[in-house]
């Protein structure tokens, strides 16, 4: 209606828009990283690393959290740290740690504090005292399982904070 043009003028020209529009270049996100064969925990703690070419045999003690790619035969404890087991890793260990990841095998009773994930084609067989579990599909596991209750900082700060304005009245 407002256009002046011929209708052959309006035709001969292909509108502009979407379909004929230059491309818009889009950027390109980077590639992700190739996955790793060692699954090293994240975080800013202090790892120590038992490596797929190392065995060791004894009672194991670490103050910092371990990640086992080889082969450890023997105690492991760690007390308030946490222990990975590697898709290499294997123990034939009585464990006791803060918190406990199988990725690897693991034959023996484990004992976690927090708790225990047996990861996708992990093994554990033994048995096991925690305070939460997960066992994803495809780990294998054989053994008892005891959920015990932890106590909480936080949880018994709180109970003491209601017991003490709650005191009896008279």
């Amino acid at each position: 209606m407002w256009d002046k043009r011929k209708p052959e003028e309006q035709t001969a020209r292909p509108p502009l828009g979407p379909s004929n529009a230059a491309p818009v270049p889009r950027p390109v996100a980077p590639a992700a990283p190739p996955p790793a064969t060692t699954v090293v925990p994240e975080g800013p703690r202090n790892v120590a690393v038992i490596g797929p070419g190392m065995m060791i045999k004894g009672e194991v003690q670490s103050q910092e959290d371990l990640y086992i790619d080889g082969e450890v035969d023997g105690a492991l404890e760690l007390k308030e740290h946490c222990l990975t087991v590697g898709p290499n890793g294997k123990t034939h260990s009585t464990i006791r740690a803060r918190e406990v990841v199988v990725l690897g095998s693991v034959q023996g009773n484990v004992e976690a504090r927090d708790k225990i994930a047996i990861r996708k084609n992990g093994r554990l067989v033994g048995d096991i005292k925690t305070a939460g579990i997960i066992i994803d599909d495809g780990a294998y596991f054989k053994g008892s399982i005891d959920i015990v209750k932890t106590d909480k900082p936080a949880v018994q700060k709180k109970e003491q904070a209601m017991s003490a304005g709650a005191g009896p009245k008279a």
